[in-house]
């Protein structure tokens, strides 16, 4: 979800808690929103949403930010980026995280050969030549945000490859202070 979740409302108010979606809607942020924002999108009621961004904001997932007189939440980047290489360390191995980065090497390379270009702000540009079908635009523009995705990913990839070690070794650490703990 994208901060449209008012196109799913209905379906979405049925199967969540007002305070899981007010979570989800303040968790995929990407530039400060209001309370009553926020209210809205998850539509819950303003207190209920008040109370649940500041128990975000205790637990270190949002940031409070006073423009003015009006406050503002954004959801704490940082925690997010350490979040998600922290889910990909946890849920994969060395071996399959580099497997993930040849996987998305040999799509870009696809991608490259097939449209002749070196990024997808190059393929970008190709939408405006007035020899490509509307159909071939739509194909090249969904590529244009797989290979966005592809692009992230790989950065994120990158880092948990980077930390993984030292993940590992904290892991163990950890492991063996408990075992020493309740021997």
């Amino acid at each position: 979800m994208t901060e449209s979740p008012e196109d799913g409302v209905a379906s979405w108010t049925e199967t969540m808690s007002a305070r899981e979606r007010i979570r989800s809607v303040a968790e995929t942020l990407s530039k400060p929103r209001s309370t009553n924002w926020i209210s809205d999108q998850a539509d819950a009621a303003w207190s209920t949403t008040n109370d649940e961004l500041n128990d975000l904001i205790e637990q270190g997932r949002l940031r409070r930010i006073e423009a003015g007189d009006t406050t503002l939440y954004q959801p704490d980047y940082t925690r997010l980026l350490f979040d998600e290489i922290r889910t990909l360390i946890e849920e994969n191995t060395r071996d399959e995280l580099q497997s993930e980065l040849t996987a998305i090497a040999e799509e870009v390379e696809g991608w490259q050969e097939t449209y002749d270009v070196e990024t997808w702000k190059e393929l970008e540009q190709s939408l405006a030549d007035g020899e490509v079908s509307s159909a071939e635009i739509r194909e090249r523009r969904e590529i244009i945000a797989f290979w966005r995705a592809n692009e992230e990913d790989r950065q994120l990839i990158k880092h948990a490859l980077e930390l993984y070690s030292d993940v590992e070794t904290t892991r163990k650490q950890m492991t063996d202070a408990a075992d020493r703990a309740t021997s």
